[in-house]
């Protein structure tokens, strides 16, 4: 198990929320139940899972394109995207960034990291 990024927001969410962002064409797919379930998302033939489900919404990304599907998502929700040792995750003008304090990193642009695909961080 990896680093935790949760969806946050005031109110908590509710599975129907999920379900209704997930419903249209933002490229998110739902399966499970309200008790558990996970986000897919598509990438040229196939779909990867990019969060859980279980009451609340989180993933453990391995890639940057699992950082911009989560910031992507936590967007259309209307929420936070925040790590384990309280840095926020977004999208700014088309970047996705990681904001902790004062510092700010730019993973890079969106368009471009979603192009890239899933690819695994090397360790």
């Amino acid at each position: 198990m990896g680093y935790e990024l949760r969806v946050h927001r005031e109110p908590p969410l509710a599975y129907a929320e999920l379900t209704e962002a997930t419903g249209g064409d933002a490229g998110f797919t739902l399966r499970g139940t309200a008790e558990a379930g996970e986000v897919l998302a598509r990438h040229g033939d196939g779909e990867h899972a990019v969060a859980t489900w279980q009451g609340r919404l989180f993933g453990h990304p391995a890639s940057d394109w699992e950082v911009a599907q989560l910031a992507r998502l936590a967007g259309l929700l209307g929420a936070g995207l925040v790590g384990e040792d309280g840095e926020s995750y977004g999208v700014r003008d088309g970047i996705v960034e990681q904001v902790n304090g004062d510092a700010t990193y730019e993973f890079g642009k969106l368009e471009e990291i979603l192009g890239f695909g899933p690819a695994q961080w090397s360790t």
